[in-house]
Order: C-alpha cells, then structure tokens, then sequence
C-alpha cells in the first residue's frame, strides 16, 4: 500500500510519525470502519485504527482510490478508542 503524503492539512501529534501511521495500517488486527454519517461518506472518507510496531495506538482518517492512501487527519488513541481497540482484539483472539 503506498502513502501519498504531500499535501498534509493537519498537525502532527508529537507521538506520531509518518511511519508509525503507515504500520497502523499494517496491524492485522486494524479495524477499519465506513462512516455512517452522510457527511463523510459522501466525501469517501474512512476511518483506521490500529498499533504501529511500537505499540502506539493510532487513529487515522483516510481516503483511497485503490492504489493509495491519502491520511487527511491522525492521533493516537482516545482512552475511548483504546478500550474500542482492545475488546475487538480480545473478541478476534478468543474466538
């Protein structure tokens, strides 16, 4: 998958880098999700969470065309996102 990175629109967390978000994506528990508010699936967006190789918990809004990734905002995780994370990973392991 590759990254398009040039016209970055959003301040970077001091946590994250541009490679951490991209192993974000690599995660194989990443959970991706479609919006369900109109607002951001008319502009195809969607939303990304998942741990870089050093255990940062990323969340990311992305928009692809199939053969790139363009990240339009990304963070680490809420407390929220971590607990969100974390039982969808204990769910996939238990199973």
């Amino acid at each position: 998958m590759e990254f398009d990175w040039s016209h970055i629109t959003f301040e970077w967390d001091r946590s994250l880098t541009p490679q951490a978000v991209e192993e974000s994506f690599e995660d194989p528990f990443a959970i991706r999700l479609l919006p369900d508010s109109p607002r951001f699936s008319v502009q195809a967006r969607f939303f990304n969470l998942g741990r870089s190789s050093g255990g940062l918990g990323v969340f990311s809004v992305y928009r692809t065309n199939g053969k790139s990734v363009r990240v339009i905002a990304a963070r680490s995780f809420t407390p929220e996102e971590q607990y969100f994370y974390q039982r969808r990973l204990n769910q996939t392991l238990a199973h």
